[in-house]
């Protein structure tokens, strides 16, 4: 399952039935999960662990040192869960001492091609990050998020659970959960309700979640107001309290 031309360390571990295709090359402290598959010319280096049953297309470079000057060679990782795609020219680096020490990517996302993961970087699960995406470093991206083709995310924001970005969005502070963002820079525009309907949300909490976002941005509330308005509709509906707590815990503010 191993090119003749591709060169893995022997100190790499490689699990069952991984495919390794011409000209990659596999790096000494690699570890490859069972029925994985590595693309022509694909570059995986550093403290790198990547779980079951990814699909690594051609060109990409897993694992290289952070684009950060402070890094002084610490052994810092990237860890990659079960079942992604990861389209060609993507870049994903590992992690810095100064934070987590690791850039992490969950299980069952679509990477599209030319994707950048700077380091510390923490993808959640079933994310789509569609071509070009770029993240800075530090940023969160939580379960089943969107981000539009050519978004690009500030370091330190977050975009939280279930939330979309347009394409071409400059994200510059933290977009909550179940809000759609678009432009320069991104500003809310609703909540993602077509996204929420194909994950099976309920009509009723779908409703609760939308007078959430109106009391958020359309009531005229300081955000200190909006919240004790939201911590009492949080009461009702557990979706809301996800929409409050995100909020609440923000360092660098929400868009607004």
């Amino acid at each position: 399952m191993i090119h003749p031309t591709a060169i893995v360390h022997p100190g790499a571990r490689l699990g069952k039935d991984v495919e390794v295709g011409p000209y990659s090359i596999i790096g000494e402290h690699a570890e490859i999960g069972t029925r994985t598959s590595i693309g022509a010319h694909t570059v995986i280096s550093g403290h790198t662990r990547i779980g079951r049953g990814n699909r690594i297309f051609h060109h990409v470079s897993l694992g290289e040192i952070p684009q950060d000057k402070k890094y002084a060679g610490e052994p810092t990782r990237l860890e990659i869960g079960d079942d992604n795609v990861i389209r060609e020219f993507c870049t994903f680096n590992t992690g810095t001492a100064q934070d987590l020490g690791c850039t992490r990517l969950g299980s069952g996302n679509w990477v599209m091609s030319y994707v950048h993961l700077a380091h510390d970087c923490v993808v959640g699960n079933h994310t789509v990050l569609a071509n070009c995406t770029q993240l800075a470093g530090h940023v969160e991206i939580g379960d089943h998020a969107i981000l539009g083709g050519f978004t690009g995310v500030h370091q330190f924001c977050r975009v939280g659970s279930h939330a979309i970005t347009g394409v071409g969005s400059v994200v510059l502070a933290d977009v909550p959960p179940f809000v759609t963002a678009m432009g320069n820079t991104a500003q809310p525009h609703g909540i993602n309700t077509e996204g929420l309907r194909r994950r099976g949300f309920s009509s009723d909490t779908i409703a609760r979640l939308r007078r959430a976002y109106k009391t958020l941005y359309k009531s005229g509330l300081t955000l200190d107001e909006a919240k004790q308005a939201l911590a009492a509709q949080a009461a009702e509906c557990s979706e809301v309290g996800l929409l409050l707590e995100f909020v609440s815990k923000s360092s660098r503010s929400i868009i607004r």
